[in-house]
């Protein structure tokens, strides 16, 4: 007879079997149940494989590493294999169609900002119709990821334009949100969100607290602050496994199939990236030296170029910022005349200009795409230098917050939505400002609805691009190299 007793890890369930017995005595209208699985499968079977129709227990049927060895191998997982493969892989799922690229990217705290630009006849053509949007990001483009995946976002997000939270880090609508409006699309279903989700136009991968590269720290934590586990890699895996399962559901038929994208809208979509603000965050949250973090620029960048790569046979509209407005302990010597920090101003330049660069990198890498560089940068940066010019007010000022007006409204302990300790006194902040239309900062670190839709109409213009081109024109791939002074049919490998 065997005792199972007899294993080390037979103690570590013996401990939650008596837990069991504790919630028995603590819940006694529930009926709980202990059941020693362990016995069953792993003693029982590893013991006597033969007896109930086994064989070589030790053995992966999966694997690599032959018999002696397991057939296993942590270098070698089935879903872990060398860089080139896995790129192969990816790109082979991917459609081979030449289509365009379109990317927007823009930095905050710089402490300049570009002159707006013509826009070019070169687009006078008929607008792009795209079919579907495929969005990847942090909270400046959830609509609903983090909230279903780990935690909700309460009110007083959402009040102004859903009446009620809706998986967004505003009082209202995104940037995205008012891209899929102006093609006549439905706001984007949130991919972590299982309940009520229509994906047949689209699908966000977005979460908030997402970095380009892996965090140190992963939500939830104790730690203090953390980051989504959902990384731009992690986003892009779930992105290609939505493709290939999306379809095998439309080929089986029945009530879901309708809410999954047709196949061809995956080569006929935009594709746009809001991502980078946190990777700095993190770094200036553990009080890195700025000349370190310098140095990771570029490998910050070299992350979100391959992720870009992977994606670019489909059209993209990327977006990455960074900001750090609110910080009340850094000396007004450091900051500029719009009260944002300086050094962290000159960050968000430098890694503009590596960015800016990035791009030219990737137009060469791929001729049949068509990248366009937004700078998204000087229209947030003007809400901040001259609010009254377009109606706003207060613009350091958080509108959902706490601390008053002298504090920006904003403190770590006690942020929008939530409940926290001040002064030892518990407080819910869960009210805002009296006018949100008029106020650029929603809770401290994001974009009110009525900012949100300023940026959104200087996007349409154009003004802010090179090639100065508005996102419906971001398809006519002939006509951005002849804004770029490039000719179609030249090499540029």
């Amino acid at each position: 007879m065997l005792h199972c007793s007899r294993s080390q890890i037979t103690k570590v369930y013996s401990g939650l079997k008596e837990a069991v017995v504790h919630l028995g005595n603590a819940f006694p209208s529930a009926a709980f149940t202990y059941v020693d699985v362990y016995c069953i499968k792993r003693y029982y079977v590893f013991k006597e494989p033969n007896k109930y129709g086994f064989e070589l227990p030790f053995v992966a049927c999966c694997g690599y590493g032959d018999i002696g060895y397991y057939n296993y191998s942590i270098k070698a997982l089935t879903l872990i294999v060398e860089e080139q493969s896995l790129t192969a892989s990816i790109m082979q799922q991917l459609p081979s169609n030449s289509i365009s690229l379109f990317c927007f990217f823009c930095m905050l705290l710089s402490s300049s900002y570009a002159k707006p630009r013509i826009s070019s006849p070169a687009f006078a053509a008929n607008s792009c119709n795209f079919p579907a949007i495929f969005n990847f990001g942090d909270s400046n483009s959830d609509t609903g990821g983090i909230s279903a995946a780990l935690y909700p976002i309460n009110w007083p997000y959402g009040q102004t334009y859903f009446h009620m939270p809706a998986g967004r880090f505003s009082d209202g609508r995104l940037i995205i949100d008012f891209i899929a409006e102006s093609f006549g699309l439905p706001y984007l279903s949130a991919y972590l969100d299982s309940v009520g989700t229509n994906f047949s136009h689209g699908a966000n991968f977005a979460t908030g607290g997402s970095t380009i590269r892996v965090p140190d720290r992963i939500l939830p934590t104790n730690e203090g602050f953390g980051f989504s586990p959902f990384y731009l890699d992690i986003q892009l895996s779930q992105f290609m496994l939505f493709k290939s399962r999306s379809q095998m559901i439309r080929q089986r038929g029945g009530i879901y199939a309708s809410l999954m994208p047709q196949e061809e809208y995956f080569s006929q979509a935009l594709y746009t990236f809001d991502i980078g603000q946190n990777d700095f965050t993190a770094d200036l949250f553990a009080d890195m030296p700025i000349e370190k973090i310098y140095a990771s620029v570029p490998d910050v960048i070299n992350s979100f170029a391959y992720n870009v790569k992977v994606a670019s046979h489909e059209k993209c509209y990327a977006t990455v910022y960074y900001t750090s407005l609110f910080d009340d302990h850094i000396s007004p010597a450091l900051k500029d005349s719009a009260g944002c920090v300086k050094p962290y101003n000159e960050l968000a330049q430098y890694f503009n200009l590596k960015l800016k660069e990035a791009v030219v990198q990737l137009r060469k890498a791929f001729p049949s795409a068509a990248f366009t560089y937004v700078d998204v940068y000087s229209i947030k940066y003007s809400l901040f230098k001259e609010p009254e010019k377009y109606g706003f007010e207060l613009p350091l000022v958080a509108c959902c917050g706490y601390g008053g007006i002298d504090k920006y409204n904003f403190s770590l302990n006690a942020v929008c939505g939530a409940s926290g300790l001040v002064n030892g006194t518990k407080i819910v902040v869960d009210s805002s400002c009296d006018r949100p239309s008029a106020r650029v900062s929603w809770d401290g670190v994001h974009f009110t609805e009525a900012a949100n839709k300023f940026i959104f109409d200087q996007i349409s213009t154009g003004d802010f691009s090179d090639p100065p081109i508005p996102p419906n024109m971001a398809c006519h791939r002939e006509g951005q190299l002849k804004a770029l002074g490039q000719n179609a049919l030249v090499n540029i490998s």
